[in-house]
C-alpha cells in the first residue's frame, strides 16, 4: 500500500484542478511559494501554446497545513483555471447542454476514440477535458511536496531535456547532474546552447508547417541511499514503480533506467558497474554518512534488483509529438464512423521542456513513497531518526 500518494480532480476548461496528497509527514515545511515555483517551471518553454499565455498557475492550500508546517493529515491544494471564464457555458455543471454543439470527431493519438467507446459518451469533449495534459499541473503540486520531503532527507532532483526531434545534446551531458542544473531557465531546458539554438529554429519551422515535436527528458536524483524498493515482490520493485509513474504522463511512450535499451547491445563485461573499496567523499547522505564502497560507472542508473544501490537514480522518458495538429489529421465521426478530419484544440508545438518538470514531480513522488515505506514515521523527526540509524548501520559509523 502506498504511503505517499495523491489524487487529482478537474477538467482542462473547468473551474479548477484539485490535488489531495496523503502521507505528508507532520512537521514538514510547506510553503505555497515553493509549490508555485514548480508550477511556473512547468508553464515555460519555447514552443508552448496560447493556453500558457492565459494561465498564471498559483496554488491555494486548503487543508493539512498550519503555520507553515504539515499537520499529518491530507493536504488539499486548489489551482484555479483562469480560462474557466471563457468556458462557463460550454462546461456548465447544470442544465441540459441545449444549444452547445457536440464534438463528434476523434483526434488520432488522443484518448478521444477509446474514451467514448469505454464510457459511452456522445461528445468527445467529455473525454478530452479530463484526458488533457492540463491535469499534469495538479501532479506538479503533489510533486512539489514530495520534493520538499526529499530535500529534508538530503535528496535533490533535477530534470532536463536530452533531445527534441533528431537534435541531441552532447553525450557528456547525459546523467550529469551539474550539466542538467545548467539547463534551468534555458528556453528548452537543454544544457547545450548550440544544439538548443538549432532546435528553436526547427520548432519555428514546425509551427509554420502546422505540426509538432517530441523528445527525450532525463531526471537525476542524487543523495538516494541504497535499499529503497525491494526484490521480494514484483510490485515493490522500484524500477517498475518509476516506470509506471513516468509512463502515465500524457504522450510518454518509452522509459529507460540508466543505460536503458542501449545496454542490450553490449557485452556483459562492459555493462555492469563494478564495486571498489572506499567511499567517494563527494557522495554522502544527510551530509555526513559515507558508504564504504564506490563505483566508477552508473550504467544501472542507481537501481539493481528493484532497489536503489547508492548511486544517483537516472531515468529517461521519451515523449511522442503532441497529436493535435494545426493541419487536421484524417479520422472518423464517432456516431457513424464516417470519414472526416479531426477538430483542433489549442495545443503546443513542443511541450518537451514541460514534460521534464512533470517527470521530476513523478519521480519525486515515487521516491518519497519509497522513503516512507522504508523508514516509516508520521512525523519528520521520527523519519529522520530512523533514517539516521539505518545510515549509521550500513555506513559502519
Amino acid at each position: 500500500m502506498a504511503t505517499f500518494t495523491f489524487r487529482t480532480a478537474g477538467e482542462t476548461h473547468g473551474p479548477a484542478l484539485v490535488t489531495i496528497v496523503e502521507g505528508v509527514p507532520a512537521g514538514l515545511p510547506v510553503r505555497v511559494e515553493e509549490i508555485n515555483r514548480e508550477l511556473a517551471r512547468r508553464q515555460v518553454g519555447y514552443g508552448r501554446g496560447e493556453r500558457m499565455q492565459i494561465e498564471k498557475d498559483e496554488a491555494e492550500i486548503l487543508s493539512g497545513v498550519r503555520f507553515g508546517k504539515a499537520m499529518g493529515g491530507p493536504v488539499a491544494l486548489l489551482l484555479r483555471n483562469r480560462d474557466w471564464v471563457n468556458w462557463r457555458e460550454k462546461m456548465a455543471q447544470d442544465g441540459d447542454g441545449e444549444g452547445i454543439p457536440k464534438l463528434d470527431t476523434a483526434r488520432p493519438g488522443h484518448a478521444d476514440l477509446p474514451g467514448i467507446l469505454k464510457y459511452g459518451h456522445e461528445d468527445v469533449r467529455n473525454v478530452l477535458e479530463r484526458a488533457s495534459a492540463r491535469e499534469t499541473a495538479a501532479r506538479v503540486m503533489a510533486g512539489a511536496l514530495a520534493k520538499v520531503l526529499l530535500r529534508e532527507l538530503g535528496v535533490a532532483i533535477v530534470g532536463h531535456v536530452l533531445s527534441i526531434g533528431t537534435y541531441q545534446v552532447s553525450a557528456a551531458i547525459e546523467g550529469n547532474r551539474k550539466a542538467a542544473e545548467r539547463a534551468e531557465g534555458s528556453p528548452l531546458r537543454m544544457a547545450d546552447p548550440a544544439v538548443e539554438a538549432e532546435v528553436m529554429r526547427w520548432i519555428d519551422g514546425l509551427k509554420e508547417a502546422g505540426t509538432t515535436a517530441g523528445g527525450v527528458v532525463e531526471v537525476i536524483a542524487t543523495g538516494v541511499p541504497p535499499g529503497l524498493g525491494s526484490y521480494v515482490a514484483w510490485d515493490r520493485r522500484l524500477d517498475g514503480r518509476l516506470g509506471q509513474a513516468l509512463m502515465c504522463i500524457p504522450a510518454i511512450k518509452g522509459v529507460e533506467v540508466g543505460g536503458g535499451v542501449g545496454l542490450a547491445g553490449m557485452q556483459g563485461i562492459d555493462v555492469h558497474d563494478e564495486v571498489f573499496p572506499g567511499g567517494n567523499p563527494a557522495e554522502t547522505f544527510l551530509g555526513k554518512f559515507l558508504l564504504p564502497f564506490h563505483r566508477d560507472t552508473n550504467r544501472a542508473g542507481g537501481l539493481e534488483g528493484g532497489m536503489t544501490n547508492g548511486e544517483p537514480v537516472v531515468v529517461r522518458a521519451a515523449m511522442k509529438p503532441i497529436p493535435t495538429q494545426s493541419v487536421p489529421l484524417r479520422t472518423v465521426t464517432i456516431d457513424r464512423y464516417a470519414a472526416s478530419t479531426a477538430h483542433r484544440e489549442r495545443s503546443d508545438v513542443c511541450a518537451v521542456p514541460a514534460a521534464s518538470v512533470v517527470a521530476e514531480a513523478m519521480v519525486a513522488i515515487v521516491l518519497a513513497d519509497a522513503f516512507l515505506e522504508k523508514f516509516g514515521g508520521d512525523a519528520m523527526r521520527d523519519i529522520l531518526y530512523n533514517y539516521s540509524g539505518y545510515l549509521q548501520r550500513i555506513c559502519g559509523e
